[in-house]
C-alpha cells in the first residue's frame, strides 16, 4: 500500500527510457499501405485518409483547399445534410484538411460502428459530385472570411512572410485573394478530385481499440478503389526570396498593435543539423520558459507571448520568430530578439539552463506518447517525410547529449540577424 508519509522520489525527465511503440503495417488489395495503432482503453476509432492532394498540387490558386472542403458536400445518393447527418446520428465527425503537400479525410466514431461507417467514406471518395451551389455557397463565404481578416495585422504578417521567404508563386508562400475564388469553377475542381482523390496517391491510419476484423472491413471498403500506393511525380517549385529583407506595412492608421514576424530559410528534417538546432530553438524562445519569454514578456513587458519555432514543410523549411506587440515598441521589440541572438553567439549555454530545456524536451515527447492517437501521429509525421523510428531515438539522444559549444557553433550558423527578414504590420 502507498505510504503518503514517505516523499516520492523525484526523477528527471531526461533519465526516462521512452520507447516509441510500433505501428501494425499491412497494404490493401489495391495496395494501398495502412498504419495501425491498435491500442487504448476506450471504445474509440481514428482513421484518417491522407493524399498526395495538398496545394504543392494546385494547377491553379485555391484548387487544392476547395475540392478538400466540398468533397464531403455531396455525392451522386446524398446530399450535404444527409451526408453529416448519418455521421452525427452515429455519434461521429468526419473531418477534411488541407495542407501544403498532403489533405486528408478524418473520421472519429465508436468502434462498434466502424464497419457501418467505412462504406460512407468510400462513397465520398468515389462519387462526390461537387454540386454548383455549395461551391457558390463556399466562395462566398470565404470572400467575406477573407474581408475580416485583412483587417488584421497578424493575419497580414502571416501571409507575407511567407511570401517573401518563399515567392508568391511557390506554394508555402502563396495566399488566398478574392479574384482567386470568383476563378474557381467545377470542371477544374472535378479534374482535381479525380486526379489526387479518387486515383490518387493513398495512405490510411488507423489508431485507437480497433473492433475484430478491422483489416479485412477496411480493405472491403478501400481495397477496389482505384487508389494509388505509388507518389505522384514531383513537381518542381523554385523558392524566390524577396530581395528586401526589412518591411514596415501599416494597414490600419489607427492601429495601436503591431504583427512582428522575424524568419530566414532552414533546412528541413533530413539535415544533421536539425535535431540540434531543435534544441537551441527551444532554448531561444520555443517553451515558455525561453530566453525570448523570460526578456521580452516577463522583464520588458513588451508582448503577451513570444515564439520561435520550424516551419516544418516536406520540401524547405523556416526559422520563424511571431509576436504582437504595441505599436510604440515593436522596433525595441526586434532590438531585444537581435540581443537574444549575440547572446547565443557569444556566450556558450549555462549547464543549469541547458538540463532545464532537456528536461522539457524529454518532458514533452513522453505527453506525445500518451494514447494510440498521439502515437499514430508520430508515425504518420515520420511517413510523410520519409523517416523511421530511428529519428525518435536519435532525437532523444541528441536532446540528451548535446553540448554548450555545439549549440553556440548553431547559434553562429543561424541565428545571424541580416539572414532573417524583419516584417513589422501594424
Amino acid at each position: 500500500m502507498l505510504d503518503r508519509k514517505i516523499t516520492p522520489t523525484i526523477e528527471e525527465a531526461v533519465h526516462f527510457d521512452l520507447q516509441l511503440k510500433n505501428c501494425d503495417r499491412f497494404t490493401l488489395d489495391n495496395k494501398v499501405p495502412v498504419y495501425a495503432m491498435n491500442a487504448g482503453a476506450q471504445d474509440v476509432v481514428m482513421v484518417e485518409w491522407v493524399f498526395d492532394a495538398g496545394n504543392w498540387y494546385d494547377k491553379q490558386p485555391m484548387v487544392a483547399a476547395t475540392t478538400n472542403f466540398l468533397i464531403k458536400n455531396g455525392t451522386t445518393t446524398k446530399t450535404a445534410y444527409q451526408i453529416n447527418d448519418f455521421f452525427e446520428f452515429h455519434g461521429a465527425y468526419l473531418n477534411r484538411s488541407c495542407y501544403n503537400e498532403t489533405a486528408s479525410l478524418t473520421l472519429h466514431c465508436l468502434s462498434k460502428h466502424l464497419e457501418t461507417l467505412l462504406p460512407v467514406v468510400r462513397e465520398i471518395i468515389e462519387t462526390s459530385i461537387f454540386p454548383e451551389q455549395e461551391l457558390a455557397i463556399y466562395i462566398q463565404n470565404q470572400k467575406q472570411r477573407l474581408s475580416v481578416n485583412l483587417q488584421k495585422c497578424d493575419f497580414i504578417g502571416n501571409r507575407l512572410i511567407d511570401e517573401y521567404l518563399f515567392g508568391i508563386n511557390h506554394p508555402y508562400g502563396t495566399y488566398s485573394n478574392a479574384e482567386d475564388y470568383d476563378a474557381l469553377n467545377i470542371d477544374v475542381i472535378k479534374a482535381f478530385y479525380k486526379q489526387y482523390y479518387l486515383n490518387g496517391c493513398c495512405k490510411i491510419f488507423v489508431a485507437g481499440k480497433m473492433p475484430t476484423g478491422y483489416e479485412a472491413m477496411l480493405n472491403k471498403a478501400f481495397g477496389t478503389l482505384p487508389l494509388q500506393a505509388v507518389p505522384h511525380a514531383v513537381v518542381e517549385h523554385p523558392v524566390v526570396t524577396a530581395s528586401q529583407k526589412k518591411v514596415e506595412i501599416i494597414n490600419d492608421e489607427n492601429g495601436v498593435q503591431g504583427a512582428i514576424r522575424m524568419a530566414r530559410p532552414f533546412p528541413n528534417r533530413h539535415h544533421p543539423d536539425f535535431q540540434k538546432a531543435h534544441v537551441l530553438n527551444t532554448l531561444f524562445g520555443g517553451f515558455f520558459g525561453s530566453r525570448l519569454m523570460s526578456n521580452i514578456r516577463e522583464d520588458k513587458g513588451y508582448t503577451y507571448g513570444i515564439h520561435s519555432y520550424f516551419q516544418n514543410h516536406v520540401h524547405a523549411s523556416a526559422w520563424m520568430i511571431s509576436t504582437e506587440a504595441g505599436r510604440d515598441v515593436c522596433a525595441a521589440t526586434i532590438a531585444e530578439v537581435i540581443k537574444e541572438m549575440a547572446i547565443l553567439r557569444n556566450e556558450p549555454v549555462d549547464q543549469q539552463e541547458l538540463d532545464l530545456v532537456r528536461n522539457y524536451m524529454i518532458g514533452s515527447l513522453l505527453g506525445d506518447l500518451d494514447g494510440p492517437f498521439q502515437l499514430i501521429g508520430r508515425w504518420k509525421s515520420y511517413v510523410l517525410n520519409g523517416l523511421d523510428e530511428n529519428y525518435f531515438y536519435k532525437s532523444i539522444e541528441t536532446i540528451k547529449s548535446v553540448t554548450p559549444q555545439e549549440l553556440q557553433s548553431l547559434a553562429n550558423t543561424y541565428l545571424q540577424p541580416d539572414d532573417f527578414y524583419e516584417l513589422v504590420v501594424i
